[in-house]
């Protein structure tokens, strides 16, 4: 069982890169949970992961759900504390100064820059996922069907999930 220090410790400084979203940190949050520390297997990374969807704020639900395999209820509650201590402390300072922030070219021009960043790892996040997950035809066809649907319907997303589980659940 790991200390609640390191639980501590290693969910703030997620917290403090928890920027643009939480997919941008799936390539790291594996490492740290799987093969850093051990705290989960990929099987139950992915399956945190999946479930973690169907709930609001994904991946701090799976935070929580590791800091509960690695320290019982009291890890879960410091996984899900400093995970989002950073970002609520963060929103506090610029929520209340935004209308002068935004203002700041090199605010501005930052933001241009970090945006091809995040949509750089969320492909490299979606990749590692893919090649850990999809090995079947039935996969690959799960896969493109709920893509489809996302994409060219105006389907939620928590349908699309729901349904490849049910589909999932009966095909297998």
């Amino acid at each position: 069982m790991a200390s609640l220090l390191m639980i501590a410790w290693t969910f703030f400084r997620i917290g403090l890169i928890f920027v643009g979203g939480g997919y941008v940190l799936i390539p790291l949050l594996n490492h740290i949970m799987v093969e850093q520390y051990h705290w989960l297997t990929l099987r139950q990374f992915l399956d945190g992961l999946a479930l973690s969807q169907l709930t609001p704020g994904p991946l701090a639900i799976l935070a929580t759900f590791t800091g509960f395999r690695a320290g019982g209820f009291p890890g879960a509650l410091v996984a899900t504390i400093c995970i989002f201590l950073p970002c609520i402390t963060l929103m506090l300072i610029v929520g209340r100064n935004y209308d002068r922030l935004k203002k700041i070219d090199i605010i501005g021009s930052t933001l241009d820059g970090l945006l091809p960043a995040v949509v750089g790892l969320v492909a490299a996040a979606a990749w590692q996922l893919g090649v850990s997950s999809l090995s079947g035809l039935k996969d690959f066809l799960i896969l493109a069907i709920g893509f489809a649907i996302f994409k060219w319907t105006k389907t939620t997303p928590m349908v699309v999930i729901l349904g490849a589980g049910i589909i999932g659940f009966f095909i297998n």
